[in-house]
C-alpha cells in the first residue's frame, strides 16, 4: 500500500456488544439457584430479627393493652349496661345511659364551667410559660438557679399542691389572709373558696404555680432546638428582638407549642383533684367539672357506673374531636408560613 495513504477501518458489528447484554438460559437457571439458595440462607436470620423485635417490643404493647385497651373497652361495655355499683352488670339497656346522661341538671353547668376554666388557665399558663423560658434562656449567668426555682413547684403533685393552697387559703391559719383583707368587698373571716369567683380564681392560681414550670422547660427544648444560624441571618438582615420573635422563634417553635397547648387544654378539661380538694365542688356545685360529675354520679349520688362511664366515653370523643382540630389547625398554619 502507497504511504501516507491510510488502512480503511473495519467496520465494527453490534453482534459482540449485543452479546455482552444477552443471557442464556444456563445463566440464568445459576442466578436463579444462587439467588434461592441466599434467599434460604437469609431467611431464618430475617425471622430471627423480626422475632427479637417482637420481644422487645412485647412489655410495652403488654402495658398498653393492660393500661389504655382493656380500660377503654370495659368502659364501653359499662357505657351501653345497666351497670351499678353495688348490684354490678344487670344486662344491656344501650343507649339508655347516653340519653339519661343529658337528663342531669348539673351537666350543662358542669361543662360550662370546665370549658371556662380550660380557656382562662390555657391563656394565662401558656404566655407565662414562654416568658420564663425567654427569661431563663436570655439569663447566662443565672441560668442554673432561675431553672431550678421555677421547676421546684413541678416535682410537687397536684394532690399535694392542692392541700398546700388550701392551707394557705385558709382564713384562720392562713398567711395570705392578711393580704385578701385588702381587697375591697372582702369581708373579714371570710373565705377565698367561699364564692364562685374566688374559688376559680384562687384554683386557677394554684394551677400556674404548679405547672409553668413543666411549661417552661418544654419550651426551652424546643428553643434550645432552633438553630443559631438563623438568628444571626436575623441579625444580619436587621431584624430587631420583637421581629425575631415574631418571624422565627415562634414559627419554629410552633411543633412545641402545639404539644403544650395539647396537654394544657387536655388536663384543663379532666381537672379533679384540685377542685375535688380546694372546693368539692362548691359553693353551690358553682365550680363542679365534668370529672367530678362523673365521680359524683358513680360513687356518691346514684351510684350508677353505666351513666357515669357514657359520660366518660362522650368525655373522651370530644377530647379527641378538639385535639383533632388543634392539630389540624396547627398544620394548617405551618404550611402557611
Amino acid at each position: 500500500m502507497p504511504s501516507g495513504v491510510t488502512r480503511p477501518r473495519p467496520r465494527r458489528t453490534t453482534t459482540r456488544s449485543r452479546r455482552l447484554w444477552v443471557v442464556d438460559s444456563s445463566t440464568a437457571a445459576r442466578v436463579t439457584r444462587s439467588r434461592t439458595r441466599f434467599s434460604r440462607r437469609t431467611a431464618p436470620a430475617v425471622r430471627l430479627e423480626n422475632l427479637r423485635g417482637w420481644l422487645f417490643a412485647a412489655p410495652t404493647a403488654v402495658l398498653v393493652l393492660g393500661l389504655f385497651i382493656a380500660p377503654l373497652v370495659v368502659v364501653i361495655i359499662m357505657a351501653a349496661s345497666n351497670w351499678t355499683l353495688l348490684g354490678g352488670n344487670q344486662g344491656n339497656n344501650f343507649p339508655l345511659n347516653f340519653t339519661n346522661v343529658f337528663k342531669d341538671p348539673l351537666l350543662p353547668g358542669a361543662i360550662w364551667f370546665t370549658i371556662e376554666y380550660t380557656i382562662i388557665t390555657t391563656v394565662i399558663l401558656m404566655p407565662i410559660a414562654f416568658g420564663l423560658a425567654l427569661l431563663v434562656q436570655e439569663a447566662r449567668k443565672w441560668n442554673a438557679i432561675l431553672r431550678t426555682a421555677i421547676l421546684i413547684p413541678s416535682a410537687m403533685g397536684i394532690a399535694s399542691a392542692s392541700l398546700l393552697f388550701y392551707a394557705l387559703y385558709s382564713p384562720q391559719i392562713g398567711p395570705l389572709t392578711p393580704l385578701l383583707n385588702l381587697i375591697p368587698g372582702f369581708q373579714e373571716g371570710e373565705s377565698v373558696l367561699s364564692t364562685p369567683g374566688g374559688a376559680l380564681w384562687a384554683t386557677v392560681l394554684l394551677v400556674v404555680w404548679r405547672f409553668a414550670g413543666f411549661y417552661m422547660l418544654l419550651m426551652m427544648v424546643g428553643l434550645q432546638a432552633i438553630p443559631g444560624e438563623v438568628y444571626e441571618a436575623a441579625k444580619l438582615d436587621g431584624a430587631g428582638r420583637l421581629k425575631t420573635l415574631m418571624r422565627v422563634t415562634i414559627p419554629l417553635l410552633r411543633p412545641t407549642i402545639a404539644m403544650t397547648l395539647i396537654m394544657s387544654i387536655t388536663g384543663s378539661l379532666l381537672a379533679f383533684d384540685q377542685f375535688y380538694i380546694l372546693t368539692e365542688g362548691g359553693p353551690n356545685n358553682s365550680t363542679m367539672t365534668i370529672v367530678q360529675l362523673i365521680y359524683r354520679e358513680a360513687f356518691q349520688t346514684n351510684r350508677d357506673l353505666g351513666m357515669a362511664a357514657a359520660l366518660t366515653v362522650m368525655l373522651l370523643i370530644a377530647l379527641v374531636i378538639i385535639n383533632a382540630i388543634q392539630l389540624r389547625a396547627l398544620r394548617v398554619g405551618a404550611d402557611e408560613d
